[in-house]
């Protein structure tokens, strides 16, 4: 082998276990190997630079311009509130739950979509006192499953169909090509969950009932009027390091004083608020001067400066691995950890000791401004006010829907392309009001859009180096018809989908398939639809999608949950989709 086949399969292989890892953000692992794989000379600069001009990266950049339309419109919301309604069974519930997400993840990003749903669907069987572990795992899937029937409906779709239409422009899919096999493994997975989700979900604690009652984790103190803490400071009134728990913040005559310093002096009547373990308050209350709260009721909620927001912790989160002290999460984020939720149940003693991990869904008092400034962040999989947020301005809501609907219609037709349709519905939604620039640009997923670019260049090392080109005639061993071929494709795509971004996972596929189908001399379609409904599949970890760690912290979910639940609905798309798939696109040229 060549120098340059080695540079690619050492530079990728260690890309991918490193993806898998997960210590570090995609984007930079990625445009490490890209920057590896330039300086040695296995790709010029043209090459290295392919991912950021192709169409599909611009088409997938607009997108989320036409989604921030549909959500700052609160487009999804409406449809929540007129379609959930009055289950009469956690059957009804599922299915009243599951069929809105899935046709709507056909034409919108389902990311959005399920972080709409979360917190309706916790409210909602909170009020009907339906488990809520037993539908938002299915609310993923659905999302999954919506997303892969159409060529819109998720950012890998459009990348994959790019790449094919670069390299067999007559070959290139349309808007609902991929409807054809998508609709009907969609419905068999819908009904496979409203089949097994009783048998095989669990009823558990989610973060909602965790963190139900705030007297469960906070205690809230007063400065006596005549003792002796009068006057003297945070630090010499011996509440700094307390142990199992940390003063929050203090409330003076009706203000509110939020990470309050070791220099802070205390005054009469100061309500103190303490977050961690309430088994603390005994030894609060042997601090001469410190005695429980004589106000009636717990206000911490409800006061007009503050909010209280649950938020699930993202794998990009630079603080995964730390605990929330030596993170100083205060200072960052510029809010109060008051509780931390893990596998459904809150973890007990000292917050600040508590080593943050994927999918912890963390309940913070802070500022409403953060819900702006961290809405989009990547740090967090999911935000959401538990008071309930603001209700978006609904004025411009059919309109919204209008124009995406516009954009479906002319793309579809063909009277415009994918990419001007796209455009023409961003520049719509941003000149009618339905979304603001600022909006707008602050939706656009960077990280997103830098992992599909690098990947572009590591599939393109892989093609040119000649790496490609081997591992195909690896595959070709192992497959000895094209039937075979198209079930090792599934299986490979789906595999490496579990251990990195789905999106990277099939553009790396992707030049070694096809070179297997040019070496048989198949046709490529079939085999791109099979990688395209693979890389939407990743149902048997969290690990696997984005909106599988989303519902991993608020559904109280556990590793074997996927496995079981999902284990068996990968199988089931699997099986059908390598027997549909070769129905409407033959396997030979």
């Amino acid at each position: 082998m060549s120098v340059d086949v080695w540079m690619a399969l050492v530079t990728t292989s260690l890309c991918v276990i490193l993806l898998a890892w997960g210590r570090w953000a995609p984007e930079l692992i990625l445009l490490g190997g890209v920057t590896v794989l330039f300086l040695s000379g296995t790709i010029d600069a043209h090459q290295a630079l392919a991912g950021l001009s192709n169409p599909a990266m611009v088409t997938v950049a607009l997108m989320y311009v036409l989604v921030a339309g549909i959500r700052e419109t609160g487009g999804v919301e409406t449809i929540v509130r007129h379609l959930l309604g009055r289950p009469r069974s956690i059957t009804g519930a599922l299915f009243r739950t599951i069929t809105p997400v899935f046709i709507l993840s056909a034409f919108l990003n389902n990311t959005p979509v399920v972080a709409t749903f979360i917190p309706a669907v916790v409210t909602w069987s909170r009020r009907f006192k339906l488990p809520a572990s037993r539908l938002l795992l299915p609310l993923s899937y659905a999302a999954m499953l919506g997303g892969a029937c159409t060529l819109i409906g998720t950012s890998t779709n459009l990348v994959v169909n790019g790449l094919l239409a670069q390299r067999h422009p007559e070959l290139a899919l349309n808007l609902f090509d991929l409807a054809k096999v998508g609709i009907p493994i969609g419905l068999a997975g819908l009904a496979y969950m409203l089949i097994s989700a009783h048998w095989l979900l669990p009823s558990r604690n989610t973060s909602a009932a965790a963190f139900a009652n705030p007297k469960e984790y906070t205690i809230e103190m007063e400065v006596d009027p005549h003792g002796p803490l009068v006057g003297k400071t945070i630090e010499n009134a011996g509440l700094r390091h307390l142990g199992d728990v940390y003063l929050v913040e203090i409330e003076r005559n009706g203000d509110i004083l939020a990470a309050v310093g070791p220099k802070e002096r205390l005054k009469r009547g100061d309500r103190l608020i303490f977050a961690g373990s309430t088994h603390a308050a005994i030894d609060l209350q042997q601090i001469k001067g410190l005695r429980p709260s004589t106000h009636p009721g717990f206000n911490l909620m409800n006061h007009p400066d503050r909010c209280i927001v649950e938020v699930v912790v993202s794998p990009e989160c630079g603080l995964v691995g730390q605990t929330i002290r030596d993170g100083r999460f205060r200072t960052q984020y510029g809010a109060a950890v008051l509780a931390v939720c893990r596998d459904g149940h809150r973890v007990e003693g000292n917050l600040g000791k508590v080593r943050l991990k994927p999918a912890d869904t963390l309940l913070l008092e802070t500022r409403p401004s953060f819900l702006d400034q961290f809405g989009q962040a990547r740090d967090f999989l999911l935000v959401n006010e538990v008071e309930g947020p603001a209700r978006p301005d609904h004025s411009k809501n059919g309109l919204a829907w209008m124009i995406m609907l516009a954009v479906v219609g002319l793309a579809a037709t063909g009277i415009l392309d994918l990419l001007t349709s796209v455009l023409a519905g961003g520049a719509a939604m941003l000149l009618t009001g339905c979304c603001t620039f600022s909006k707008a640009k602050r939706s656009v997923d960077g990280s997103v859009l830098l992992t599909i670019a690098a990947s572009f260049a590591l599939g393109k090392a892989l093609e040119v180096s000649g790496a490609g080109m081997l591992l195909a005639q690896m595959l070709l061993t192992l497959a000895d018809s094209p039937t075979i071929l198209l079930a090792l494709t599934y299986l490979l795509v789906t595999l490496l989908t579990s251990l990195i971004t789905n999106n990277a996972a099939a553009v790396l596929v992707f030049p070694i398939l096809m070179a297997v189908t040019d070496q048989l001399r198949l046709n490529p379609t079939p085999y791109v639809i099979i990688l395209m409904l693979a890389a939407s599949s990743s149902f048997a970890t969290p690990i696997g999608y984005q909106t599988n760690l989303m519902v991993y912290g608020p559904g109280g979910y556990r590793f074997r949950d996927y496995l079981i639940f999902g284990g068996g609905l990968t199988l089931l798309v699997g099986m059908m989709a390598v027997w549909l798939v070769p129905l409407f696109w033959p396997l030979r040229s």
